[in-house]
């Protein structure tokens, strides 16, 4: 029986003639590619700035220091993510804290993180830093969580890994409301360099850390250096930074794909609306649609509606990998990990979130699904609810 993953890479001819030129070239790091694929990143997220690194999670971690966490700082990010969205919170030597859900959205709940703020002012335990997360590739309320920071004084930092090709409120995610965004192009996000990341920001002076940051700290630039004097092979150590260049690589097969967005875009698109008119009569929450906002519809996940069936979560996974589909559960909440439980959090933190993860199943999404295999997932959640 043929397997169907619950998401795959999609790559091109192009993007192997892009790949297998690097391999060619005199250089394979720290060429001409990695300026132009942030360039054309940029551009098309309409943004001041793109700064590539080696992958999203190094992404977090530099541009949290870039806004100044550290030790005695404060980090807030949502449950309903991976686990390194609030660990580079801790790389930093901050705190870390959540914020509820919202049972629609699944997204950090706007009403949550205003009633923490106003608890927390009161004892002096403001956050510096808020992780919003795209979970999906749904944006986020990013206005409104905006204009909390600019009210109590914290930066927002979207993590948009899952929402390359989304849009809010007319614009690209990534051009507006954040001070910085981070993007993934891990091999199932909706563009891929295999692995790699990208920050996007509007701030020139942000811009110019992360870009040390993300090389050792180390900068040639004349006009940053202490002792101009020396040679043209000089170089100065101005901070404590790290290895998360991207490699050429990396950018010449992320130039390729971006090329491709709109169309991986829309046909991931045309299937998630096709999800949604066949799966309407089973007893299953769809995922949620906004008028002022388009999904980059990275994942397509339902919550089984215990009101409509006694099947459990578990059954209905259980069913559709028996029948070799790559169903997946995106995700345990964070402060449930073992790691995060010995620091202090619990069952109960936050409900909405325990309650979501309870019930959600991912299904196969990805721009190179056929209707054939669609209909055959389709099939099998049906027969599993009949069962």
């Amino acid at each position: 029986m043929e397997f169907i993953p619950y998401s795959c890479q999609n790559v091109s001819d192009e993007d192997v003639k892009a790949v297998s030129d690097v391999l060619r070239s005199e250089l394979l790091t720290q060429g001409p590619l990695t300026p132009e694929f942030e360039r054309v990143f940029a551009q098309r997220h309409n943004t001041a700035h793109a700064v590539a690194v080696s992958n999203a999670t190094a992404g977090l971690h530099v541009a949290l220091l870039a806004l100044g966490v550290g030790a005695g700082s404060r980090v807030w990010t949502t449950p309903n993510s991976f686990v390194a969205s609030a660990n580079c919170a801790l790389y930093c030597g901050a705190a870390i804290d959540f914020v509820d859900i919202d049972s629609s959205t699944r997204n950090m709940s706007v009403s949550a993180l205003k009633t923490k703020l106003e608890l927390s002012s009161t004892v002096d335990k403001l956050p510096r830093v808020v992780i919003p997360v795209d979970f999906a590739g749904l944006p986020a309320d990013l206005r409104e969580i905006r204009e909390l920071g600019n009210a109590y004084n914290f930066h927002v930092l979207e993590d948009a890994s899952h929402a390359t090709g989304a849009s809010y409120l007319g614009a690209p995610v990534g051009s507006q409301f954040a001070h910085a965004t981070v993007f993934s192009f891990h091999a199932v996000k909706l563009i891929t360099a295999g692995e790699g990341g990208m920050i996007t920001t509007n701030d020139d002076a942000l811009a110019r850390r992360l870009r040390l940051l993300r090389s050792h700290g180390v900068t040639k630039n004349f006009d940053e250096l202490e002792n101009s004097s020396e040679g043209a092979w000089y170089y100065e150590q101005t901070s404590l930074g790290y290895n998360y260049r991207m490699s050429e690589i990396q950018s010449a097969l992320g130039i390729s794909q971006l090329r491709r967005l709109n169309d991986l875009w829309s046909r991931r698109k045309v299937l998630a609306e096709r999800y949604d008119e066949m799966l309407s009569d089973l007893p299953v929450i769809l995922p949620r649609r906004q008028d002022d906002r388009e999904s980059a519809w990275h994942l397509y996940v339902v919550e089984i509606d215990g009101s409509g069936t006694n099947k459990t979560r578990r059954e209905v996974f259980d069913d559709l990998r028996h029948a070799n589909i790559g169903a997946n559960v995106h995700y345990i909440p964070i402060y449930l990990q073992p790691y995060y439980r010995k620091l202090g959090f619990k069952h109960g933190d936050f409900p909405l979130s325990e309650r979501y993860y309870s019930r959600a199943v991912s299904i196969p999404l990805f721009p190179a699904l056929t209707e054939r295999q669609q209909n055959r997932v389709v099939d099998v959640l049906t027969t599993a609810f009949r069962r």
